[in-house]
């Protein structure tokens, strides 16, 4: 019936190109509406510039399907060549079509993230939701883009056939490979292992080599530590599943500030207690629960005290413990400068006089 009503093929290539535009450009528009639509609900609350992420993927999507319209290679005369229009056609298609999953994927990262905020002080559950995502997300991708890579690449009759007879004889040489990638493929393990079992999160705080910092970054093969005075410890993945390490914000961030003073024996512990819920009480940096003096131990020069404050994370807790160290030494040398250690000397006066005699 179409070729009744169209006898000449020119007619019949230029309509059926021109009909499957038309129905590529319904299709997008209809795709990009539906996006906006729901980019505007609340219930939804897509991330704003959503048309414009996916925007460009499928626009290749919907090409990649005119490249193969045989109607195009009808009105462009290259009837002749319509392998090699099919095989970009393939090729545009897989690739644009992970470059769209790709995309879809990081929206739907930000959305779920964006709902927890990980400058928040109590923030265990956003660094433990941020660091899951991060890290498979990273995994999703790479698998995405191999797959990728390999479907393209056997789509091709060639290599595929040689694809087929390499792996066929290939088993010696994975193993020589396997045992050559052994500590590569170990990091890339310890870093799937550590987005699931989460011995750390990103901005933990912990001691990593006798080094205080935070968790910047996490890779599959790499972890980032923010040292305090803002230099970045590099460590490997594995560091962090075969090592003993502190992670102060493991189950929650806060913590006991500890001070310690070495004062004489005639101190008055009672008074410096008094002291210290004064200090407490004055600041801001104080979480109100912990705030006590204990005597911890006694040697012939001085006696050990020792001062716990509780705080709600670890550089509130440093503060803390510089400003109650300063304002305590303070106080003794103020009222009490008796009870600041010093060392004593007892001289025997009848041997003094003999020898002055």
């Amino acid at each position: 019936m179409f070729k009744e009503l169209f006898p000449d093929p020119t007619q019949r290539s230029i309509l059926l190109f021109c009909a499957g535009l038309l129905a590529m450009g319904v299709i997008y528009v209809i795709i990009t509406r539906i996006i906006r639509h729901y980019g505007k609900n609340p219930k939804y609350l897509l991330p704003e510039g959503m048309v414009r992420k996916v925007g460009w993927p499928l626009f290749f999507l919907m090409f990649s399907i005119v490249v193969r319209m045989e109607s195009l290679r009808a009105l462009l005369g290259l009837q002749d060549y319509a392998w090699h229009f099919r095989k970009a056609s393939t090729l545009l298609f897989i690739f644009s079509f992970t470059w769209l999953i790709i995309k879809i994927l990081r929206v739907v990262k930000k959305l779920i993230v964006e709902n927890y905020d990980v400058q928040d002080t109590d923030n265990l559950r956003a660094r433990k939701v941020y660091t899951q995502f991060t890290i498979l997300e990273r995994i999703v991708i790479f698998i995405l883009i191999i797959l990728a890579l390999g479907i393209a690449l056997m789509s091709f009759d060639s290599i595929r056939e040689i694809g087929v007879s390499v792996f066929a004889s290939a088993g010696v040489a994975g193993i020589i490979i396997g045992f050559s990638a052994q500590k590569m493929i170990g990091t890339i393990l310890a870093g799937i292992q550590i987005a699931l079992t989460q011995p750390i999160r990103l901005d933990d705080v912990v001691i990593v080599e006798g080094e205080w910092g935070r968790i910047e970054e996490i890779t599959l093969t790499y972890v980032v530590v923010k040292i305090w005075d803002k230099r970045r410890l590099v460590v490997p993945t594995t560091y962090f599943i075969e090592k003993p390490f502190q992670n102060w914000t493991k189950t929650s961030a806060d913590l006991l500030g500890t001070v310690f003073l070495y004062t004489d024996y005639r101190v008055p512990v009672e008074a410096l207690r008094e002291e210290l819920q004064r200090i407490v009480k004055d600041t801001d940096l104080w979480d109100g629960e912990v705030a006590i003096i204990q005597v911890t131990d006694s040697k012939p020069t001085h006696v050990e005290l020792r001062v716990l404050v509780s705080v709600r994370d670890a550089p509130t807790g440093w503060d803390l413990r510089v400003l109650v160290r300063e304002k305590l030494i303070a106080f003794l040398q103020e009222n009490y400068p008796d009870s600041i250690a010093h060392t004593r000397l007892l001289l025997n006066q009848k041997l003094n006089e003999e020898e002055t005699g």
